[in-house]
């Protein structure tokens, strides 16, 4: 009998994420096609396992998994033209936006991963619009969110637009962050709505303000040289429960912001939805910054974002 290719994959969510359930779902599809071929294993979290989410991408490099889901915000350091997608208050229209990168921006994004990075890119999953959540008080202006420590992605432009605002920001892992969420350690943080409910943040942070500072995408990534390993039927089979797996969680992030809101307890929860005028002075106290990163990238990569 043949051993089967072992093919495990690697979360850092809760099982019921929009993320980890389409990670079940490329593994559902895979033993459908391959059957007995392959042996999938989903790791839903490896948080669970005493690894931070950012460890993923590198379990992939060494051969622990084959596949991973992670925001692009890790790979910058890789593919500069990734900080495009870390600038604020950049995309205004999730359809917009994934026209941009379901289409010239995506294709070139995907090819620096291939040109620079030891994985291939399987697709882009949506991170969704993130927001702000705090424990202290409601946020309806950049003044209402000085001094306030802001746990932030693993990124210094991330650390900018924030200071900008008025916070103080702490870059941690995930992991750090919901360990420590009902300590003093951190004040605020920003998510999607998806995220701020899976991990129980509205549990500790009574005050979410609706900013849609960043719109977050990730990749969807396996090993290179193992993905050229596998028989072609096997890669085709990969390729097409990609596929299925990408429809399937962007369907479930742009339905899960309004399923999110109606969960919410108004008693437990002040959701504060910004007016015109105040979400302009949050967009004009970050515009020092997004001009200097601005200038910093090929004016090109803006043009299919422009109005996104």
């Amino acid at each position: 009998m043949t051993t089967p290719i072992a093919l495990k994959f690697g979360g850092y969510q809760p099982p019921a994420s929009i993320h980890n359930q389409a990670a079940a779902r490329f593994g559902e599809l895979l033993r459908e096609q391959l059957g007995d071929r392959v042996a999938f294993e989903l790791i839903g979290s490896v948080l669970d396992i005493g690894r931070l989410s950012g460890d993923l991408p590198v379990m992939v490099e060494n051969g622990e998994l084959s596949f991973c889901y992670m925001s692009t915000v890790r790979f910058t350091s890789w593919v500069p033209e990734l900080a495009l997608l870390e600038l604020p208050f950049l995309v205004r229209d999730r359809a917009a936006v994934w026209r941009a990168l379901d289409g010239e921006l995506g294709a070139l994004l995907i090819r620096r991963m291939h040109e620079h990075t030891p994985f291939r890119v399987l697709g882009l999953w949506d991170n969704g619009f993130r927001h702000l959540t705090n424990r202290v008080r409601p946020i309806r202006t950049p003044a209402d969110c000085r001094g306030l420590r802001i746990r932030t992605q693993m990124s210094a432009l991330h650390g900018e637009v924030f200071r900008a605002l008025g916070f103080e920001p702490i870059a941690a892992d995930i992991k750090r962050f919901v360990a420590e969420i009902g300590g003093d350690s951190f004040d605020a943080h920003d998510n999607p709505l998806t995220n701020i409910y899976t991990f129980g943040v509205h549990r500790y942070h009574r005050h979410l303000t609706l900013t849609s500072h960043f719109f977050g995408a990730t990749f969807l990534i396996a090993n290179a040289r193992e993905y050229a390993s596998w028989p072609a039927e096997v890669r085709a089979a990969v390729d097409e429960a990609a596929l299925q797996a990408i429809a399937l969680q962007r369907r479930l992030a742009a339905s899960e912001d309004a399923d999110v809101l109606a969960k919410l307890r108004p008693d437990e929860n002040e959701v504060v939805h910004l007016t015109a005028a105040e979400h302009a002075a949050f967009v004009a106290a970050v515009e020092p910054v997004l001009s200097k990163h601005r200038a910093a990238l090929d004016p090109k990569l803006f043009a299919s974002l422009e109005g996104a």
